[in-house]
């Protein structure tokens, strides 16, 4: 592995870990911090007190981040002289993700990138590692829909997927169906040595084909879409495309009119309703109808 680029995950690693609600970290806690964490992204382990000694210099140099040891407590951040607009755990992401993609043979076939960026970063070296090695693991999910009940799940992970700023792990539950649970939704988690043999039916590129977002519920019938937009939010549809499945049928000074070819989820009908100032559905008629009754109900809850 590149060592230039697992010194700078050590380096954004100490910055995240002293950035916590914890004050003080002692040397021990965060050199068994940091061996766990480069051992997950498989970078070789023996951090020692001699090594964070040599980093704080390197980062105080790198990132005007400095990081003091008080006795008989521990590291702590004394100093941040840096924009405030950046953000470590992102940086930290990215990093992971470079390196998982650059370093790992198997790492496309399983990760599904998109353009937003994720906000969670705690468990995610832990999930790669799993899915890389065919490892079982077992969490608390907790349901949103449901009042936020915590259920405990025991999956076979197959593959991460972002969707609109957030990642899911794309897995096989007890009953052998492929779910997906969103990271950020995810607590206690545990990889368990336990391994099994994936499916390799399984193509990550169809999982999602017919689907807008992160929701692929079979029970919903793929439709044929018809949507027209004025020429502005055409040009941004055109760099920008709704769904892979998008064809151009009208674009002129007038009208931009798209077909598309999908399931009508509720990820898909949010997603509408951000162009709504020029959208009309074509086609049809139930999604039509459909942002009818959400405007209808917008407009009884925002009346003057």
């Amino acid at each position: 592995m590149n060592q230039n680029m697992g010194r700078l995950i050590r380096y954004i690693l100490i910055i995240h870990r002293l950035s916590g609600t914890q004050k003080y970290v002692p040397a021990d806690e965060l050199i068994r911090f940091l061996n766990l964490q480069m051992q997950l992204r498989g970078y070789e382990v023996g951090i020692s007190v001699r090594t964070i000694q040599r980093d704080i210099s390197e980062i105080l140099s790198m990132f005007d981040v400095e990081i003091k040891n008080l006795r008989g407590k521990g590291y702590f951040i004394a100093d941040v002289s840096i924009n405030p607009d950046i953000r470590y755990e992102d940086l930290l992401m990215n990093f992971d993700l470079l390196t998982s993609i650059n370093h790992s043979s198997g790492a496309k076939s399983f990760i599904i990138p998109e353009h937003h960026r994720p906000k969670e970063i705690d468990c995610f070296p832990a999930l790669i590692n799993a899915i890389k090695h065919c490892n079982t693991i077992s969490f608390d999910y907790k349901l949103v829909r449901k009042y936020n009940r915590i259920i405990h799940k025991l999956v076979a992970p197959y593959f991460l997927k972002e969707s609109l700023g957030l990642w899911y792990v794309i897995a096989k539950d007890e009953s052998g169906a492929m779910k997906s649970f969103a990271v950020d939704r995810i607590s206690n988690l545990e990889i368990l040595e336990d391994s099994f043999t994936k499916d390799g039916e399984i193509n990550p590129d169809a999982l999602f084909k017919h689907s807008y977002g992160i929701w692929d519920d079979e029970s919903i019938p793929i439709e044929e879409i018809e949507l027209s937009y004025s020429q502005l939010d055409g040009h941004f549809l055109k760099s920008t495309p709704l769904h892979h499945s998008q064809q151009i049928l009208v674009d002129n000074d007038t009208e931009f009119r798209i077909r598309l070819n999908l399931r009508i989820t509720n990820d898909f009908v949010m997603a509408l309703l951000a162009r709504s100032n020029s959208l009309t559905v074509i086609k049809p008629l139930t999604l039509r109808k459909r942002i009818n009754e959400v405007y209808e109900q917008a407009l009884l809850r925002n009346k003057i």
